[in-house]
């Protein structure tokens, strides 16, 4: 009997039914869809998993401001999400929501079971409520919260489940790489928060435990956390028997609610035996995949859930970055947000609908796809943040869709064409000397690097065009020497042969074009030799003489400079409409004025989240902060104190005329403590030194003006402080990311960096 196929089950976020579809969306869920297509290539029963998150207060204030009940409010925008996965051609096998009724029930058979295991007991608080989050934050009444807007007080019955008895069994599973969080940065970032701030405690005297793994921990970092409301409506109800415990009727908390997607969808909390064995078949996911705010969230309460319930983990959490539209994240506040059908319309009626005019809608929008996903891949390494531009976009097809790869295949098949009237001629030539690109892709897909291995692909790409213009084949054509006949047999097959290799690899990210150019090798249809294992075990010499080609044609017609402007201009007109659509309900009122992309109410981010840039890192996550009056020995929580950090003046100088500013303006400025791993100087530039500073979580570039003060030698190995959450500027052609911090003697004074006597984290607050 044939082996059982390898399952591989991946997913990403359930995305936030807010607003609309936009890039930020359609850049994890390409991302799914190119990984998913490349575990069936290579034979695997794969499960591939996206969907909506439609509950929570902000969907019911939403819903109400828009005059509409939040049913019809989250079916409209939900059907937008899955319409474009359908436009896109994306192969997700499902699409869950939470409003469904299998949602429902496997929601509350998690929340019952938890109950039932003795890990949610009933409470009561008073805290700081951020809507906009759907979180609670430290601080007083007025705090403002990481949605930048004025949080409510609230006082509430709810149960809490006990996330603080999890703190050391988490803190082991990922330490241990069970639970393997990609890139390193986030793992880092997420062990931070579980061991809490390790310095500060060792200096109060409190006690420091140790991991499996012998690193310290701040036992109790970790604090209980809500996961009901008894202030709204909208959400799933509270199970029997916990539902009788309370005066008010309670519905789950959205953290719960939405993480359980990851298990209705396969057939958890069903008795039907069909979704019993696709639950035993798929359960745990291997890769649960989503951009980097959220890691934290999937990576503490989700594996605390599941072990708490006495349930498998996930195998692994995958998280990228942001993209970043003209050098600012995408806001809705700011006007940058792109949408994908803004793309998909341009290129397909600019581009592709010009040169074919006889081409369906649906040809046109498999086109466009294709280029967005090429784009985003190539351009941007997965897990750094990186820039979307229409010029850029437009720039990278053209240079390698457009005149490289399509024009590889359009010079090289035509040759064929002509010469060996149409079929690939004889086989002549061996693999290519220190040929590796086969395994080094394997190897890079793996990480998933689509960055790096596409880079070598084309840089393969670009050595078969360098050996075409060396051999010149056109010229041997003409010849009447044998020899040159042999070499231009042996030309044309490598570079047809060079040709299916690449095809084959750039398959999962190209789906539509590698299928033409698959169909004019003659090798008929890319899905179904996928399907049948062809793509999975390459070798050079595949392709075979004698092969008759299909219809020749272009792939990639060429893009003019000016569909730039067309994109803008069609993404001013729906940002126009967008504007006027109370039914997506694009107000102020819904949408946050300081909210970017990486906020948890934007719907990029789903399920809920918050910023990691909290003003008490290492105390709370990011869900209920608020303390249960019935759990004894919590001291509350305290808001970060507004002196300490900037120091005092110069001994005998007068008190400096200073403008005070509120707590609710100091605590929106993130200082951290960094360490100067590079500095150099800046050609041209004599003040500037370039920095890269380690944050623990993520590195990055500092250009900073002390130069003239500072040699590099002496800042490489510092621990310093920098303002970690100043918006991003350009000097000198590059990008800084933060300020150093520093005091002078006089107004023209060397300036003096902050600097520790004693080791501290990296990335610890200053406050």
């Amino acid at each position: 009997m044939p082996d059982t196929p390898r399952k591989f089950y991946l997913t990403t976020p359930i995305y936030y039914v807010n607003a609309r579809p936009h890039i930020g969306h359609a850049y994890t869920t390409i991302a799914a869809d190119v990984i998913a297509r490349r575990h069936r290539l290579l034979g695997d029963d794969t499960f591939f998993l996206t969907g909506t998150d439609e509950h929570g207060q902000k969907i019911e204030r939403s819903a109400a401001s828009a005059g509409i009940e939040p049913q019809a409010f989250t079916d409209e925008v939900s059907a937008a999400f899955s319409g474009l996965w359908k436009r896109m051609g994306l192969t997700n096998d499902d699409f869950i929501r939470t409003t469904e009724p299998r949602h429902k029930q496997g929601a509350q058979r998690l929340f019952a079971l938890l109950h039932q295991r003795g890990q949610i007991y009933l409470s009561s608080y008073t805290g700081q409520y951020s809507v906009g989050e759907e979180m609670f934050v430290d601080g007083p009444p007025g705090t403002i919260g990481p949605d930048g807007k004025p949080t409510e007080t609230v006082t509430e019955e709810n149960f809490f489940f006990k996330l603080s008895a999890w703190q050391l069994p988490v803190l082991d599973l990922i330490e241990s790489d069970t639970l393997h969080i990609q890139p390193e940065s986030r793992k880092n970032e997420v062990l931070s928060f579980i061991r809490g701030n390790v310095a500060e405690a060792t200096e109060r005297g409190e006690v420091i435990a140790l991991s499996a793994a012998g690193k310290p921990y701040v036992p109790g970092a970790l604090r209980d956390l809500s996961v009901s409301r008894s202030g709204i409506t909208w959400g799933i109800p509270v199970p029997e028997p916990a539902a009788s415990e309370t005066q008010q009727k309670h519905v789950i908390y959205v953290w719960l609610d939405a993480l359980a997607n990851y298990m209705t969808a396969v057939g958890y909390g069903s008795d039907a035996p069909e979704d019993i064995a696709k639950f035993e078949r798929y359960w745990p996911a291997d890769l649960h995949l989503m951009s980097k705010e959220i890691t934290r969230f999937h990576c503490v309460y989700w594996p605390a859930f599941l072990m708490a319930a006495g349930l498998p983990v996930p195998k692994a959490v995958t998280a990228h970055g942001w993209l970043l539209f003209d050098d600012a994240k995408m806001s809705k506040s700011k006007g940058n947000i792109v949408r994908t059908d803004t793309i998909l319309d341009a290129f397909g009626t600019e581009v592709y609908a010009k040169q074919f005019p006889d081409s369906t809608k649906r040809e046109q929008d498999l086109f466009a796809t294709d280029v967005l996903r090429y784009f985003l891949l190539r351009e941007i390494p997965f897990g750094s943040d990186g820039s979307f531009s229409f010029d850029a976009m437009i720039t990278r097809y053209n240079a390698d869709l457009a005149n490289g790869y399509g024009n590889l295949v359009s010079r090289t098949l035509t040759m064929i064409n002509s010469n060996f009237a149409g079929a690939i001629p004889p086989k002549h030539s061996a693999e290519p000397k220190s040929w590796n690109l086969i395994e080094e892709f394997r190897k890079k897909f793996e990480r998933y690097d689509f960055s790096g291995a596409f880079q070598d692909l084309w840089l393969f790409l670009a050595a078969v065009d360098g050996m075409i213009s060396e051999y010149a084949p056109w010229k041997l054509a003409k010849s009447a020497d044998p020899n040159d006949k042999l070499t231009l047999e042996m030309v044309l097959y490598a570079a047809s042969e060079s040709i299916r290799i690449i095809t084959a690899l750039a398959y999962p990210a190209l789906p539509n074009a590698t299928a033409k150019v698959w169909a004019q090798l003659g090798l008929g249809d890319i899905e179904e030799a996928a399907q049948r294992g062809e793509l999975k075990d390459l070798e050079w010499g595949g392709l075979q003489p004698g092969t008759k080609l299909g219809v020749l044609g272009p792939v990639f017609p060429r893009a003019e400079k000016g569909l730039a402007q067309i994109m803008i201009d069609i993404e001013a007109k729906n940002s126009l409409q967008g504007a006027q659509d109370k039914a997506v309900n694009l107000t102020d009122e819904a949408v946050p004025t300081e909210v970017e992309q990486h906020d948890s109410n934007h719907p990029g981010a789903g399920p809920r989240t918050g910023a990691f840039e909290e003003v008490n890192p290492g105390a709370s996550v990011a869900g209920s902060h608020a303390l249960s009056t019935e759990r004894p020995g919590l001291p509350p929580h305290q808001a970060a104190p507004a002196s300490g950090i900037f120091g005092n003046s110069a001994a005998g100088s007068a008190i400096p005329d200073t403008p005070q500013i509120a707590i609710d303006d100091f605590v929106k400025v993130d200082l951290r403590v960094a360490k100067v791993l590079v500095a150099e100087r800046i050609p041209k530039a004599d003040k500037l030194l370039r920095l890269e500073v380690d944050l623990g979580y993520e590195q990055r570039q500092i250009l900073s003006g002390i130069a003239e003060w500072y040699t590099p030698e002496e800042l490489i190995g510092r621990r310093i402080v920098i303002v970690a959450n100043l918006a991003p500027r350009k000097m000198r052609g590059l990008e800084s990311h933060g300020m150093l911090l520093a005091a002078s003697n006089g107004e023209n004074g060397k300036p003096i960096l902050t600097t520790f006597g004693e080791d501290i984290e990296l990335g610890s607050r200053v406050r």
